[in-house]
């Protein structure tokens, strides 16, 4: 599908398909396309309408902080103990750091937390559960806000999080042409009076997205683009200035923005077997799943969970602490299944784009690179992925936050 967007000066041109690469056909989804994109989409097909909820009716937390086994175990219990009911939440831990967005509903009747003194207590709470295991000074933060005061997209909101924590400082790119790692160059455009970025890295959902995000967030204007993908590489190239006129003269501001675009490519992924839950939704129900994980060993990577209705869907990316983060036996999955139920379904390792998705029996995950340096298969992807997708795009309680 052929999608172009003309305003003003502006004019872009997006080829896109749905997730298995194929023709978009879902009338609904188009018609979400534009709704998003303003009036001044052209478009081929006429869609029927698709429905969406707000995020109005729920208070959002957002907590920052270092990344250690059993912190969303932690925060879902005392959210649990308090009678807040979690609604949907999403975490991303990316270079020892940790970002969650969780939004919440008061248990006993529903709607928003708005008594000021019951806020107050709950921000408390999370407060000594995430100060437990920080030194003084170290950075932190737990946030609740108010949906109503404005909105910004969750993942885009999870990325400014994280920008802001500073998660970007350990980030290196790599010079080597033959290396499958994310590439960064930064040169000048003097006839034009741009800053040309260059990035390479391997090809996945969302990459542009991630990339725009962090140029955004930076405060860099992007006055032309062109993004390509060939087999599981993509190449992306940015003609920039700063949000002020000026291009990037100083080495500091080349180096750092270099950081930060590989961190917004690297915040995807991360380790560890894939656990999808489908079970009727409770109060505490994320408490409990969480809990389960904890006691067995397991640390979350990235979760993602939220509700259809009246069920409850979760992915949870999980390592193993006792071997390294690299490994999940099949017994403690095994033993998991047993507390939680039949509602989890094993997916093997992959990246966290679900890069290549197929339900498993527990067991070890497999070995397949998600750097681009494997095979140059396309991913494939489960009925869950897809369904993960459908809901994301649905259901817009999932999918906003609280502008900073």
């Amino acid at each position: 599908m052929k999608v172009v967007i003309h305003v003003g000066f502006f004019l872009a041109v997006f080829h896109v398909t749905d997730q298995l690469g194929n023709k978009l056909t879902d009338e609904s989804l188009i018609l979400y396309i534009q709704q998003q994109t303003g009036p001044t989409i052209k478009r081929q097909v006429r869609p029927s309408h698709v429905s969406s909820s707000s995020s109005s009716d729920h208070t959002a937390l957002e907590i920052t902080g270092i990344d250690r086994p059993g912190l969303l175990s932690e925060i879902s219990a005392v959210l649990a103990q308090l009678e807040c009911h979690v609604t949907a939440a999403v975490a991303w831990t990316h270079s020892g750091r940790a970002a969650v967005i969780i939004y919440v509903e008061e248990g006993r009747g529903g709607g928003p937390i708005v008594d000021s003194g019951r806020l107050a207590h709950v921000q408390e709470q999370l407060e000594n559960v995430v100060e437990a295991h920080h030194g003084t000074g170290e950075r932190r933060s737990v946030r609740l806000t108010d949906p109503k005061l404005g909105r910004t997209h969750t993942e885009r909101r999870l990325h400014q999080l994280l920008y802001a924590d500073l998660d970007y400082t350990r980030c290196q790119g790599c010079n080597d042409a033959d290396c499958a790692k994310i590439h960064v160059t930064i040169e000048p455009c003097e006839e034009k009076g741009y800053s040309i970025v260059n990035l390479r890295s391997a090809d996945r959902p969302k990459l542009l997205f991630d990339t725009v995000c962090a140029l955004t967030d930076m405060e860099y204007v992007v006055f032309h683009a062109a993004v390509s993908s060939l087999g599981t590489l993509a190449d992306q190239e940015y003609f920039i200035r700063q949000k002020d006129g000026c291009t990037l003269e100083k080495e500091s501001e080349r180096h750092k923005l270099s950081q930060c675009l590989i961190a917004a490519i690297e915040r995807r992924d991360c380790d560890g077997l894939r656990l999808d839950v489908c079970t009727m939704n409770r109060m505490g129900l994320l408490s409990d799943v969480t809990r389960a994980f904890r006691e067995n060993g397991l640390s979350i990577s990235r979760a993602e969970v939220g509700r259809h209705g009246e069920m409850a869907i979760g992915s949870f990316y999980v390592t193993e602490a006792s071997s390294g983060g690299s490994y999940v036996s099949p017994e403690t999955v095994e033993q998991v299944r047993k507390e939680l139920g039949e509602s989890i379904v094993v997916v093997d390792k992959l990246p966290c784009w679900n890069g290549e998705v197929k339900p498993t029996a527990a067991s070890k995950p497999s070995t397949r690179r998600h750097d681009g340096s494997a095979g140059g298969e396309k991913p494939r992807f489960s009925l869950g992925t897809l369904f993960w997708a459908h809901l994301g795009w649905l259901s817009s309680n999932f999918g906003s936050s609280i502008r900073s």
